[in-house]
């Protein structure tokens, strides 16, 4: 008997759309839920060489909740590539600026550093607030672990 290996075409016949409210979770939980539906994880066809995964929506990126001083001791870090460029900000003025970010870089630690998991990371949409462009998907909601 041989081992099943989905193709390239029979992954993305079947994918589908998710939404996960970030209201009140926690960050790295939310995120390694969100990187197991991006690579697929979840479905019985999942191999580790295909993009099988599903498009996830997150909404009220702003309102994650992280434990400890995550806050006030976490950075990012980014640089303009010029002699002395390095900057970085605090997770508390990176949530005011722009929270997005947080959550995005969160997910993109836990996935894998290849093409491949740079492909999967383009099918994921952080979005401020309870509103997104994606209704004409008919996405589902993402049961999250933890919901409080």
């Amino acid at each position: 008997m041989k081992t099943y290996s989905p193709s390239a075409e029979e992954a993305l016949q079947s994918r589908e759309w998710w939404v996960a409210d970030a209201t009140g979770q926690t960050l790295g939980r939310l995120a390694t839920q969100i990187a197991s539906v991006l690579r697929g994880k979840h479905k019985p066809t999942f191999s580790p060489h295909v993009d099988g995964g599903d498009f996830v929506v997150v909404t009220n990126c702003e309102r994650i909740v992280v434990t400890g001083d995550k806050m006030d001791t976490m950075r990012y870090y980014r640089h303009s590539r010029y002699p002395g460029g390095l900057k970085s900000r605090t997770m508390r003025e990176q949530m005011a600026k722009s929270p997005d970010v947080v959550i995005f870089e969160a997910v993109k630690g836990m996935m894998p550093k290849t093409k491949l998991g740079r492909a999967q990371m383009k099918k994921l949409r952080i979005y401020t607030g309870g509103e997104h462009p994606h209704a004409a998907q008919l996405p589902k909601p993402m049961a999250l672990q933890g919901d409080r």
